[in-house]
């Protein structure tokens, strides 16, 4: 699902302190043969392996061990039909 990959982006911020350029991810995640619209759990967890390290080598960011471990329990943990609180307000 694609709520999937906007938290997986928001996610991978928030662990490296800056915002991630999303369309490279993006790019990035279709290298690696997914597709972010369609994007599962198990393959958002093994995205945040090798392919993460690469993505943020590349622009001179590194993601700590307990950053990682943080990251990997939101994306294990986050269920794509359940609204955020931001969302819900939203709707209005």
């Amino acid at each position: 699902m694609r709520r999937r990959f906007d938290h997986l982006v928001v996610e991978l911020s928030v662990a490296v302190g800056c915002v991630l350029p999303r369309y490279a991810l993006w790019l990035r995640m279709h290298e690696s043969g997914l597709n972010p619209e369609h994007l599962s759990r198990e393959q958002a967890l093994a995205f945040c392996d090798a392919p993460v390290t690469a993505f943020l080598g590349e622009r001179g960011l590194a993601l700590p061990s307990r950053a990682r471990r943080r990251l990997l329990r939101e994306i294990q943990r986050f269920d794509p039909n359940v609204l955020s609180p931001y969302e819900r307000f939203a709707q209005g």
